[in-house]
């Protein structure tokens, strides 16, 4: 299977998806649900979930579906909606995540936030074999190998980070932290060059993060758990939680992130 010709087809039904979510986002009395679910969510996945199988029938992992491993090379993992409680909250920025595992590592990453703050519609996507990540369609030209936290570079935290702005900035010093919903589209921001490092500070699974993987290895990234070690999927509890925080971006800057005591962020 050549991955850089699936990623055309990939992206274009995550954008078709994508126009369920900025419907839904401008459905009169607001989007329908509340905590962490909202009714779209399900209906997002249903429609990747039949498309994608029929354009590579292989194992499926989903957040809202459910999961059918049988020991297949491929792997599609989808996040309908990363950043549902944001979304519902009214905050711009959630993301649906698509990503592909060839034998549990991640190929192909499709990551689009149709609803932003700052840059309307976004689409950050990447497959093994290809030159570059695309932004919107066009190549960017950013590598993420030799970067560090430095003054004036940015660290892409949860919008939570904004109830704790001193502390955050000091665990994130001498970079500055900007918080953001969905962290599969942290990742990929990251991967596209806004900021050196994306994090999330709770638990993880595959759905949320495998997307944003590969779009940080198509920019010469990578994503740490809370030990420092590259995250990955080979068993079904690993699917599951991938890890308990995580860390995507830049090597040195992510290794430095997760020595951190972000721990002190609960105890405050």
């Amino acid at each position: 299977m050549n991955c850089l010709k699936l990623l055309k087809p990939v992206t274009e039904i995550v954008l078709l998806a994508g126009n369920l979510l900025s419907a839904e986002w401008c459905r009169p009395g607001g989007p329908r649900g509340y905590g962490d679910k909202a009714e779209v969510d399900a209906e997002i996945e249903v429609m990747l979930r039949r498309s994608l199988l029929e354009l590579l029938d292989c194992d499926f992992w989903g957040e809202e579906t459910g999961a059918r491993l049988t020991g297949h090379e491929y792997c599609w993992v989808v996040d309908p909606n990363d950043g549902t409680s944001d979304f519902l909250l009214g905050r711009k920025g959630s993301a649906i995540s698509v990503g592909l595992l060839l034998n549990t590592a991640p190929v192909l990453g499709v990551v689009y936030a149709p609803v932003t703050s700052d840059r309307g519609p976004d689409c950050i996507s990447w497959a093994i074999g290809g030159d570059s990540v695309f932004r919107n369609g066009k190549s960017v030209l950013f590598r993420l190998n030799h970067l560090n936290l430095t003054l004036g570079s940015r660290v892409l935290v949860s919008t939570a980070a904004a109830s704790k702005p001193k502390l955050n900035a000091e665990l994130c010093a001498p970079a500055e932290f900007i918080p953001t919903p969905s962290i599969a589209y942290r990742l990929a921001r990251v991967a596209a060059g806004d900021a050196v490092a994306g994090a999330s500070l709770v638990p993880v699974s595959a759905h949320d993060v495998v997307g944003g993987h590969a779009l940080l290895i198509g920019a010469g990234g990578v994503l740490l758990d809370q030990d420092g070690q590259p995250i990955s999927y080979e068993s079904e509890a690993l699917m599951m939680r991938a890890s308990l925080r995580c860390f995507g971006g830049a090597p040195d800057a992510c290794r430095e992130l997760s020595k951190r005591d972000w721990g002190r962020l609960f105890a405050a």
